[in-house]
C-alpha cells in the first residue's frame, strides 16, 4: 500500500498516533494549523528559553516527554505546520498550506484528531473586549505570550476553572475570584467516580488549598449574569447565585470590578470536517453533535479514524491513548500487525482508558448544564457574531413557527458567516430543543471550504480547476 496514513491534528492524540505508527516503521503525513505541534494541552511556549515552572512539575515533565518522543521518531513523520484542512471526501483532502497554496492529498487511511472548541454561552456583554473563553486564556498562559490586564474573574463550570486560577496566580496575574455554577453538594456526590483517577482528585484538592492559601475566593452555585464597560472595554461583571436549573437570583446579584472575564462552560468536538466527509454522527446527552466511532476508533467509514476530543472530551492522557488505538487499527489494516497482536495492544490501551472514562463520567455529571442558562441573553444580545443576529431575532423566528435549524438559518441568517456556526449553533439548537421539546432539531452541515480561502491560493491552480 503506497499512500501514507494521513493525520489531521497535531495535538496529543495526533502526536501519539504518529509515534505509534513510527514505532512500527510506518511513515505518516501530519497536518496541523498551529506553528508547532502539541495542541492546546501540550503546545508549550512559543519562544525558546521560557520557563513554564508555574504550570507544575508534572505538566512540564509530560510536555517534555511527549515532544522528545515525537522528535525521536521524526524521520517517520512528515509534519506540515500552519496548514489547514479545508475540506475533502472519503479518499482525498484539500489542504491550505502556510504559503497560501492549495494541495490535494490522497489517503488510504485517515485519522481525524482535530480537537474541540469551547461552548459559547451568550449573556449581556459577552462580546466586550476583555471577555474571553477560558481555554483561550489558558493557551496564552501555556504559550507564555501575554497575561491578562488587571484583575481577572473566572466563571463557568468544571475542573478547568480552579486550574486556570492557580496557573494565573502562579504566573503573577491577579485573580478576583472563581464562580462555579454547580453547587458543592452536586460535586461531592461524584467523589466516588472522581477517585478513579486518584492523582487528579488529589491535584484538585491541592488547587483548592492553593487558592485558599493565596486568598482567591471560590464560590459554588454562582455564575455570570452580565458584563458591562465603558469605551468598549470591560470594567464590571455581574454575578448571582444559581438554582439547580442555573437560573440566577437577581435579588442577590453582586458586582465585581475587573478588567478580564474568563468564561468556561465546557468543550464541543470540532465536527466540521467529519460532517463534510459524510461520517455518521449522533447527539450527546448535552445536545451537541459528535461523530460515532467503535472500539478501534473507526468512524462509520472503517478507513477513517477518530481520536482525541473528536471521539470524546476526556483530556490529554485519554487523547494519547485513543490516538494509539487508532494507529493500531491502521497498522492492522495495512497488514503491519496481525489481528492477535493488534487486539492485544488495543486491549492494553483500553484498560488504561477505562479509569479515565469513569473519572470523566463523574465530571460530566456534576458539570451538566442547567436549562435556564439559555435565558441569560437579553433581547439585544448578539448571538451570531458573524451576521449580527440577536436573541430578539431568534425569538421572533420561534414565535413565527420555526422548529429546526435549517429553517432558523433561512429566517435569521445564523451560521451563514465565516465561522459557519461554530459560535452560535450550540445556543440556537438549545433554544429550539427548549421550544419544541424535541431532542433532534437538525444540524447544519458545513459548506466547502470549512475555513475562508484567500484569493492568492488560486494562483497556482489551472484555469479549468
Amino acid at each position: 500500500m503506497s499512500a501514507r496514513p494521513v493525520i489531521v491534528g497535531g495535538g496529543s492524540a495526533g502526536m501519539a498516533a504518529a509515534i505509534e505508527l513510527a514505532e512500527h516503521g510506518v511513515e505518516c503525513l501530519l497536518f496541523d494549523e498551529a506553528s508547532r505541534p502539541g495542541g492546546v494541552v501540550y503546545r508549550g511556549p512559543l519562544r525558546a528559553g521560557v520557563d513554564l515552572g508555574y504550570l507544575g512539575a508534572r505538566y512540564s515533565k509530560a510536555l517534555q516527554r511527549l515532544h522528545e518522543d515525537f522528535a525521536a521518531h521524526a524521520q517517520y513523520i512528515d509534519i506540515r505546520l500552519n496548514s489547514r484542512v479545508i475540506g475533502g471526501d472519503n479518499a482525498q483532502l484539500i489542504v491550505l498550506d502556510g504559503n497560501e497554496y492549495l494541495h490535494e492529498i490522497d489517503y488510504a487511511q485517515l485519522l481525524l484528531a482535530a480537537g474541540c472548541h469551547e461552548r459559547n454561552v451568550p449573556f449581556p456583554g459577552w462580546t466586550l473586549p476583555g471577555v474571553m473563553l477560558l481555554g483561550g486564556l489558558q493557551l496564552q498562559i501555556k504559550s507564555n505570550v501575554v497575561k491578562p490586564l488587571g484583575s481577572t474573574l473566572i466563571a463557568g463550570t468544571g475542573p478547568l476553572l480552579p486550574l486556570v486560577a492557580c496557573q494565573l496566580h502562579a504566573a503573577g496575574a491577579k485573580v478576583a475570584g472563581v464562580y462555579e455554577a454547580c453547587a458543592f453538594n452536586r460535586i461531592a456526590k461524584q467523589s466516588l467516580a472522581l477517585m478513579n483517577k486518584p492523582q487528579l482528585f488529589l491535584d484538585g484538592l491541592s488547587m483548592l488549598a492553593y487558592m485558599k492559601l493565596n486568598g482567591i475566593p471560590m464560590h459554588y452555585g454562582w455564575g455570570v449574569v452580565g458584563a458591562s464597560g465603558e469605551n468598549g472595554e470591560l470594567s464590571e461583571v455581574r454575578v448571582a447565585p444559581y438554582d439547580q436549573n442555573w437560573k440566577p437570583d437577581p435579588s442577590r446579584e453582586q458586582r465585581e470590578a475587573v478588567q478580564t472575564l474568563a468564561v468556561g462552560y465546557g468543550f464541543i468536538p470540532r465536527t466540521q470536517l467529519s460532517q463534510q466527509l459524510g461520517l455518521a454522527h449522533g447527539l450527546s446527552d448535552d445536545g451537541h453533535l459528535r461523530p460515532e466511532c467503535n472500539v478501534w476508533q473507526q468512524s462509520s467509514e472503517a478507513h477513517i479514524h477518530l481520536a482525541g476530543d473528536m471521539g470524546g472530551i476526556r483530556g490529554g492522557e485519554a487523547a494519547m491513548l485513543t490516538g494509539r488505538i487508532a494507529a493500531v487499527s491502521i497498522l492492522l489494516q495495512r497488514g503491519v500487525l496481525d489481528a492477535e497482536r493488534a487486539i492485544e495492544k488495543r486491549e492494553r490501551y483500553l484498560g488504561k482508558l477505562a479509569s479515565i472514562k469513569r473519572f470523566r463520567s463523574g465530571v460530566e455529571r456534576y458539570t451538566s448544564r442547567g436549562a435556564a442558562q439559555i435565558e441569560l441573553a437579553a433581547a439585544d444580545t448578539v448571538i451570531c457574531r458573524c451576521e449580527h443576529v440577536t436573541r430578539g431575532d431568534i425569538d421572533l423566528a420561534l414565535e413565527q413557527g420555526v422548529q429546526d435549524m435549517a429553517s432558523l438559518k433561512m429566517r435569521t441568517r445564523v451560521s451563514m458567516g465565516d465561522c459557519q456556526g461554530r459560535m452560535c449553533v450550540g445556543y440556537c439548537s438549545d433554544r429550539l430543543r427548549a421550544q419544541t421539546g424535541q431532542a433532534d432539531v437538525g444540524w447544519l452541515r458545513p459548506r466547502f471550504p470549512i475555513d475562508p480561502i484567500p484569493f492568492s491560493a488560486f494562483l497556482d491552480l489551472a484555469t479549468e480547476a
